[in-house]
């Protein structure tokens, strides 16, 4: 399932103001590591297909959700509950470690955001 890109005309729709949980990606097209975990993430959102949304957000594109967020290295990976940031993790990681940072495995955030 291809992972849909969002930017900050339409972030407050898709994923502040979006009941459930949301996955958001802040990548850059430059950034290796991104590349790497972006695989993982199409993996993570057929997995979760119909309970958890996953989007990304190009902070080249986007600087202020970036600096909203206090996203200062690439790929974050946050999760959002209720439009809420929940919980985050950073890098290029496996799948388990990425649902595990989420609390995906659980149903619930397992880390601040």
């Amino acid at each position: 399932m291809a992972i849909s890109k969002r930017t900050s005309a339409d972030f407050k729709r898709e994923v502040e103001d979006r009941d459930g949980r949301v996955v958001v990606d802040f990548y850059a097209d430059w950034c290796g590591p991104c590349r790497q975990v972006a695989p993982t993430l199409e993996e993570l959102s057929s997995k979760w297909e119909g309970t958890v949304r996953f989007v990304k957000v190009n902070i080249d594109d986007n600087p202020q959700l970036a600096k909203k967020y206090g996203v200062l290295s690439i790929p974050t990976i946050m999760l959002f509950e209720e439009g809420q940031a929940a919980a985050r993790t950073m890098g290029a990681r496996p799948a388990n470690a990425i649902e595990r940072d989420l609390g995906l495995d659980d149903g619930h955030a397992s880390a601040a955001a």
